[in-house]
């Protein structure tokens, strides 16, 4: 786990004077060759993201939208350590045009190949190194790429950066491994707001008919969780349990007709607070964007820090449709959030666990779900069948590719998974390993090996053999407590892959 001083200002985020040190000696002092940072942190889905020759510790974004343009214009300040010599490094950038780079206040030569901005300072970075880096550029929210985390909507836009594409908004270390404090300053037009993670530390009149917006995250952000909002919107403040402040961004013309659903909120954060213990950040959310046509985004609703981003139409359903999907989201600033994925690979211990209380919301409430069942054991039976079609159609639960990342694998059947456990442990045992592997990493990062070192742990048996069998076999295991429970066999004409819904999240079975 890693550590990091907070930033106590945001003014702090942009300060040179101590941009470029290391061990607190002058930089001059250190040596002047290196290597270039290799562009890679190795994720063995995205093997293209990220860069492991430095960390960030923190990042502040600074935009303004221009309403008559409909484009960005903005700044990024990160704060980065080397881990080794550095004569060239390069951040993750996608669809932004780049105007100017400077590393601890002096002027850097940089250059854009593929996803990466590769940038040069004027001198060698040190190994242990402190630096500021700095970037001007535009965006256009509406710029056709390959990907893209830019939601536009007919009055400014929203971002949904996971899995990749937190870099078509702001030049990044683009992977969850590398999470950071972030501060954030918006700038809209007259009549429009500005939203971001967090908490609004700031409201400034510029006197030009613009306001700016600021906002600050008390807990290390993933990039892929970032949310940045421009809109006609009301936020919307109320009072959950135990103290905690709600805040929901409301597109204004819809904000009676939304009210239903976002007054569900308070209790199902007291639901999962009785089972995984204090909600982890400083405020939650919904943020219904005010986009619902089929092209804004392919799910129906994605985990933000604080903020869940869904299409409103979605929420205007009675409680039974959509009550266990949100539970589902809330449960991600558990798992996915505060705890989040080492590895892309790492994916079913979001999805696994955001569908499996999902689930037990919704059976508790004597909902049934989309195929008729009632009961967890039931669905959990139904899955259990369609095991080895799902390994072999979709790979290991914990061993997903690109292609096949959101698929039902990774939602379904993390929760056979988790079922499996509990059928082995017991659920008071159960219970322990849940609470005990949020805490022990708990705004860091974690891997599926943790996971089963903590399953280890607090159940007093060796977890590994039985959970490597469940994670990584290419045959599914025999469900504990069910002996009677049959796999489907797979024949030839089973093996082709199945149709699957692209859309993050919409394999989810709290659908």
């Amino acid at each position: 786990m890693r550590y990091r001083t907070r930033v106590t200002a945001p003014a702090a985020l942009l300060g040179t004077a101590a941009a470029l040190t290391i061990g607190g000696a002058p930089a001059q002092a250190a040596a002047r060759s290196g290597v270039a940072g290799p562009e890679t942190l190795g994720d063995p889905v995205y093997p293209a993201l990220g860069n492991d020759g430095y960390r960030v510790s923190s990042y502040h974004l600074d935009l303004a939208y221009d309403a008559t343009t409909r484009l960005v214009d903005a700044t990024v300040t990160l704060r980065i350590t080397t881990t080794e010599a550095l004569t060239r490094f390069s951040l993750d950038a996608l669809g932004l045009d780049i105007r100017t780079v400077s590393v601890g206040g002096k002027a850097a030569a940089f250059e854009q190949a593929d996803e990466k901005l590769r940038i040069t300072p004027a001198r060698c970075l040190p190994a242990r190194c402190r630096a500021t880096v700095t970037v001007t550029y535009s965006a256009d929210p509406r710029r056709t790429l390959a990907h893209t985390a830019w939601v536009p909507t007919p009055d400014g836009f929203a971002v949904c950066p996971q899995p990749n594409s937190a870099h078509t908004v702001f030049p990044c270390n683009d992977h969850p491994s590398d999470k950071a404090d972030f501060t954030f300053r918006i700038t809209v037009p007259a009549g429009l707001k500005g939203v971001a993670n967090g908490s609004l530390t700031g409201t400034e009149d510029l006197g030009d008919g613009r306001t700016a917006y600021s906002y600050r995250s008390r807990e290390p952000i993933a990039t892929e969780l970032v949310q940045v909002t421009v809109g006609d919107y009301v936020v919307k403040d109320r009072q959950g349990p135990n103290g905690l402040p709600l805040r929901d961004v409301v597109p204004v013309a819809r904000a009676e007709a939304l009210e239903p659903a976002l007054a569900l909120t308070p209790n199902l954060v007291s639901w999962i607070e009785q089972r995984l213990g204090a909600y982890p950040f400083e405020t939650y959310g919904l943020l219904p964007c005010n986009n619902d046509s089929s092209t804004a985004f392919d799910f129906t609703g994605l985990e933000t820090q604080t903020l869940t981003l869904y299409k409103p139409n979605f929420l205007l359903q009675a409680e039974p449709k959509i009550g266990s999907h949100m539970m589902h989201e809330l449960v991600h600033s558990y798992f996915g959030n505060s705890v989040s994925p080492a590895t892309w690979a790492d994916l079913w211990l979001n999805e696994g666990h955001a569908d499996f209380y999902g689930l037990l919301y919704r059976y508790e409430r004597g909902w049934a779900d989309s195929i008729g069942l009632t009961t967890m054991e039931a669905r959990m039976k139904d899955t259990y069948a369609k095991g080895d079609l799902w390994r072999q159609s979709s790979g290991p639960v914990a061993a997903p590719n690109e292609a096949n990342l959101f698929d039902n694998q990774r939602y379904l059947g993390g929760v056979l998974v988790l079922y499996a456990l509990r059928q082995q442990v017991g659920e008071t045992v159960f219970a322990s390993i849940e609470r005990t592997f949020l805490d022990r990493f708990r705004n860091s990062t974690a891997s599926t090996a943790d996971y089963i070192a903590i399953a280890s742990e607090i159940s007093g048996q060796d977890q590994s053999g039985f959970l490597r069998d469940w994670l990584y076999g290419t045959k599914t295991p025999r469900m504990p407590g069910h002996p009677d429970w049959t796999v489907t066999p797979v024949t030839s004409s089973l093996r082709r892959p199945q149709s699957r819904p692209s859309g993050h999240h919409d394999n989810s079975a709290t659908l």
